[in-house]
Order: C-alpha cells, then sequence, then structure tokens
C-alpha cells in the first residue's frame, strides 16, 4: 500500500509514501522486530506491542480512520501531522534528493490529489521512517 508523489509540470518521480506500522513516535522507533528496514518485508513476523526503548504500551483505539494504512486507502481524511504515543507511521521512500524539493511548487499524488510544497512537507510529517537509497533509481 502506498501514494507516489511527482513534482509538477514535469511529472519527476519524487518519492513514495508508504503504511509501516506500529511506531513510539516519542521515541522514534518502530516496533517491527526487524527494525526499519524490514518494515516493509517482515513476513509473518509477529510485531510487539510494546515499545522496544521506553516499554510504553501500544493502544488499540486506532480506527481505519485515524491509521496509515487508512491514509493509503482514502479513509483517514485528516489534516497530516505528527503523533505522539504508539501510533501507525508511514515512511518515504525518496526517488529525487530531497534538496531538490527546494525547486518544486506544485506536487501531485497518483491520484491527481494537488499539494503546495509546504503542504507536502506536512505529508512528510507522517513519514518518520524515510529511505534514501532509491534516489535515481526507477520504482513505483
Amino acid at each position: 500500500m502506498g501514494t507516489n508523489f511527482y513534482a509538477l509540470p514535469d511529472g519527476e518521480h519524487i518519492g513514495k509514501r508508504s503504511a509501516a506500522g506500529a511506531y513510539c513516535w516519542d521515541c522514534g522507533v518502530t516496533l517491527c522486530p526487524g527494525g526499519n528496514d524490514r518494515i516493509h518485508n517482515s513476513g509473518l513476523e509477529r510485531w510487539p506491542s510494546t515499545c522496544p526503548k521506553c516499554g510504553r504500551i501500544e493502544v488499540d483505539d486506532e480506527g481505519i480512520e485515524d491509521s496509515a494504512a487508512g491514509r493509503e486507502l482514502g479513509f483517514n481524511t485528516a489534516p497530516p501531522a505528527r503523533k505522539q504515543g504508539i501510533h501507525s507511521a508511514s515512511s518515504f521512500t525518496w526517488a529525487m534528493p530531497p534538496p531538490a524539493l527546494e525547486g518544486v511548487g506544485e506536487i501531485a499524488d497518483e491520484y491527481q490529489r494537488t499539494y503546495s510544497r509546504t503542504e507536502f512537507l506536512q505529508v512528510l510529517e507522517e513519514c518518520p521512517i524515510q529511505f534514501f537509497d532509491s534516489i535515481g533509481g526507477e520504482f513505483s
């Protein structure tokens, strides 16, 4: 599950936001037992329900309208924002170097929704996990 973002008017691929599972926003750590590198390919591993750093217990009060997966499916329409405690998070895989974003005025996602650069930076607030190893490559 994910959403691709493109710079307008040329359509250069900026990157892809993807739902990344439970995350302790206070400690800055995923609950995925394999760490950030395994969030999108953890297979059938069982994720713990407590933060490996602070021990905070995950509260199961996040519905599809509030979650990162809900964001990708179109159910979470709340303004993007940084969270506190343990909640779902998104990752962002960069296709272009982040400094190149300075020259971008308008951005569109693959569903033709448009964002100003400021609005796109708010989208990134929900993406505490960022990957830079795909810059310059092509992916979907």
